[in-house]
């Protein structure tokens, strides 16, 4: 039996187990990532596989819809891949585009579902795979998994285990897809919530004035890896701390920015990640500093 041919969209490290089945029970006949060096995960995976790939901006260029025209696949498979799809590529797949998307659609629409749902300490959320359309997170639902949050998952590792579970089931929700058992259904648009772009800036904490624990640490497993949280505080070379803004006169002090980590550790400009006790050996003045976040 002629396996269906697949073009899949997707960029990260977290895409990889989906790419992987795709690969064993279809025919994968052609990638596109966002990603651009060859050493970034997509495109070595794609390298050791023998698949072929476009590394990509955007979709602007029309040469890409006669290549997708030109490999004459039914449908394409896109997750985490951080650009919008013209309609006119939509519409080069007679099957459409499904996405698997790591949240229960409507809620957390946009591009930072994982961040934002450990942020509002959430206990529950999930994987959805829609029929794209041209809004963002918009199209119909063709299933959903639910999936727990645990009280020690960051951004990392609830990226990792959401877009497993969409690995899992993608292969039963294609062969249903393309037989027709499967209807998708739109989703209830009034009920949807909608994420933002993060930036550095967004896990900056000013020490005068900290979040309380219970956010802190929620900061501290959303934005992990990046952005990070982090703030600055000045270090003289014998290694006394002092809060940014503070007397800055003495020769040798310098500003220096402080990652506070999952588990607990503290990571100082130039150093390794330490966990606090090491911290506060290393850095008296710190302990002072780090109670007023009840870290």
């Amino acid at each position: 039996m002629q396996k269906s041919k697949i073009v899949f969209f997707g960029s990260s490290k977290f895409v990889i187990p989906i790419i992987e089945v795709l690969r064993k029970n279809f025919d994968l006949s052609f990638i596109v990532t966002t990603e651009k060096e060859p050493t970034d995960s997509v495109p070595s995976y794609c390298a050791e596989n023998k698949i072929p790939f476009l590394s990509v901006s955007n979709l602007s260029d029309p040469i890409l819809n006669s290549k997708f025209l030109i490999l004459n696949s039914q449908l394409g498979v896109l997750a985490s891949f951080g650009a919008i799809i013209p309609k006119r590529i939509l519409n080069a797949f007679p099957k459409g585009i499904i996405n698997i998307h790591p949240s229960l659609l409507p809620k957390y629409r946009g591009p930072t579902p994982v961040q934002t749902s450990i942020l509002n300490g959430d206990k529950t959320t999930g994987a959805t795979i829609i029929k794209l359309d041209e809004e963002v997170d918009h199209g119909p639902i063709i299933v959903q998994k639910d999936a727990k949050i645990l009280p020690n998952d960051t951004a990392e590792s609830l990226h990792e285990r959401l877009f497993r579970l969409g690995a899992g089931s993608i292969v039963q929700t294609i062969e249903l897809y393309l037989k027709g058992e499967i209807t998708p259904k739109e989703q209830n648009h009034s009920q949807a919530t909608f994420t933002k772009r993060l930036t550095r800036e967004d896990g900056f904490i000013d020490i005068q004035s900290p979040p309380s624990s219970q956010i802190l640490d929620r900061m501290i497993r959303a934005y992990h890896p990046w952005p990070g949280v982090w703030t600055k505080l000045k270090m003289n070379p014998s290694t006394s701390l002092r809060l940014r803004g503070s007397d800055s006169r003495s020769s040798g002090k310098k500003l220096k920015i402080i990652k506070l980590l999952p588990e607990n550790k503290i990571q100082v400009e130039g150093k390794r990640p330490m966990i606090y006790k090491d911290f506060i050996n290393g850095y008296p003045e710190g302990k002072d500093i780090f109670e007023k976040l009840e870290y």
